[in-house]
């Protein structure tokens, strides 16, 4: 049997991040900083640790700073280099690591994560590939970082992967959750999945976040789905139409996820990641007056 590889991934982040607002008037919110890196760049990062190396944005006309992020600066490069910051020549030009090509797609009208994934469909062609929320900043205190956990899971057992974590009943309004036919511990396999269920309808306490590997089947699935409130089309109606033909599975990935949707989530990955900055993480712990994080390597 071949076995497929993911070598693609897609990032929704055509979304008007209206909760950040007025800071995302203007600037995206996928481009909001965590200490010196924009949230896209996180996202970027571990796809490309997992070994994705085309990577496609389905963006809308207002995250141009996306583009241009990922886009060589000559002008910044060429200064740089004739003043000797190596360094930070170093850093902007890893933004995007060699290899590793973006392709940029427009999302014509905000119809929700479904679309925005159909929208891919033509790049993706038919192969597996990896979706990332780069709302959800997930900190993989040991590596392997999270896609990369899921990747190996995927070479097993060569179906669609959702990352799931476990969450508290009074929350399952925020989350689609999942259910299974077994108990389940740590992956197995789905048998239904629900879009902010109630907690009393919730079939189980694991919420999906913002990962998932899935199968070309999606795409058949987003055309059928119906759109839900406020006509969106929805990533976990598509998910729960494809369980009826293929096996898709839950894995709780090692980690902690910061919503970064959110102002606290945002805020506490901000500290957390301050924290423990190579740079300024002793002076901020200082400041903070809290002990410092002992980490030996930042890199994912």
């Amino acid at each position: 049997m071949t076995l497929n590889r993911i070598r693609k991934a897609v990032f929704p982040v055509a979304g008007m991040g209206t909760r950040f607002l007025p800071a995302t008037k203007a600037n995206p919110k996928e481009m909001m900083p965590v200490v010196d890196k924009p949230l896209i760049q996180y996202a970027v990062e571990e796809a490309v640790a997992a070994g994705v190396s085309e990577l496609i944005f389905v963006t809308s006309s207002s995250k141009r700073a996306i583009e241009d992020h990922f886009d060589s600066h000559f002008e910044l490069e060429a200064k740089l280099e004739s003043k000797g910051k190596n360094d930070l020549l170093n850093i902007v030009r890893g933004v995007r690591p060699d290899g590793v090509s973006c392709i940029y797609i427009r999302q014509p009208e905000a119809l929700g994560l479904g679309h925005a994934v159909l929208c891919a469909r033509n790049v993706v062609g038919n192969e597996p590939f990896a979706i990332l929320l780069a709302d959800d900043l997930i900190d993989s205190e040991e590596k392997p970082a999270c896609l990369k956990q899921m990747v190996a899971q995927f070479e097993k057992v060569q179906s669609s992967i959702i990352g799931v974590e476990q969450i508290v009943p009074q929350d399952t309004e925020k989350y689609g959750v999942v259910g299974f036919e077994h108990s389940f511990k740590g992956f197995g396999k789905i048998s239904k999945i629900v879009e902010k269920p109630k907690p009393s309808l919730a079939p189980s306490n694991f919420g999906v976040v913002g990962r998932y590997i899935l199968t070309p089947g999606i795409f058949t699935e987003l055309e059928r789905a119906k759109p839900g409130a406020n006509g969106e089309i929805q990533l976990t109606d598509a998910i729960a139409l494809l369980l009826n033909r293929e096996a898709v599975y839950a894995f709780e990935f090692t980690g902690t996820r910061y919503d970064c949707g959110s102002k606290l989530g945002y805020l506490q990955a901000i500290v957390t990641y301050g924290k423990k900055h190579p740079e300024v993480g002793k002076e901020f712990c200082e400041y903070l007056q809290v002990p410092a994080l002992q980490v030996e390597d930042l890199s994912l």
